[in-house]
């Protein structure tokens, strides 16, 4: 798999992630245009509508990998979503312990991982700022408990700090997240 693929599958899963993140599409449309020389033509990686109904097109390419011929690709794709109304984002290599915590979340995602009532205790637990393993303890047996705190995590109906700097880990505080359930 390519650099770029794994990138690609990375942005995907940080995508998913995002609750301002309500539609992706891959690879969405061709760009077709004459740079003077000959004809080109590219495919951007991702359409995204975002919750507030705005949209953005991306391209996942890291920094150190842009060649002209892709930066020049990246500016008539700006250019051409401007013109849509639409904003581009070009976006490189993610955080590594950010990736690493949002992969591990994603294997919560699913709904069988939430349980009424583990979920209430968890939710009550948190509801001031408390370690990721004392609290998860504190509401049950870990193999009952630790499914649902990461699928909450996940939802982001919990927050833990440090998310994309650090690990999580026994010590990682967690705490109920503002706002509104996903």
């Amino acid at each position: 798999m390519s650099v770029e693929s794994w990138l690609e599958r990375d942005r995907l899963v940080l995508m998913d992630f995002d609750p301002e993140v309500v539609r992706i599409a891959s690879q969405p449309f061709w760009l077709h245009w004459h740079d003077g020389e000959r004809e080109r033509r590219h495919a951007p990686d991702y359409f995204v509508r975002r919750a507030d109904g705005s949209a953005v097109v991306i391209d996942v390419r890291a920094d150190e990998r842009i060649e002209p011929r892709d930066a020049e690709a990246f500016e008539v794709t700006r250019r051409a979503c401007r013109q849509a109304g639409w904003g581009f984002e070009q976006v490189g290599v993610p955080k590594e312990a950010l990736l690493a915590n949002v992969r591990w979340l994603s294997h919560y995602r699913h709904p069988r991982c939430r349980r009424g009532p583990v979920v209430d205790r968890l939710r009550e637990i948190f509801t001031a700022p408390a370690l990721l393993m004392a609290g998860a303890d504190a509401a049950g047996d870990r193999l009952e408990t630790l499914p649902v705190l990461f699928h909450l995590l996940w939802l982001r109906e919990l927050t833990a700090e440090g998310l994309a700097v650090a690990l999580l880990g026994p010590s990682t505080v967690v705490r109920l997240a503002d706002g509104s359930v996903r």
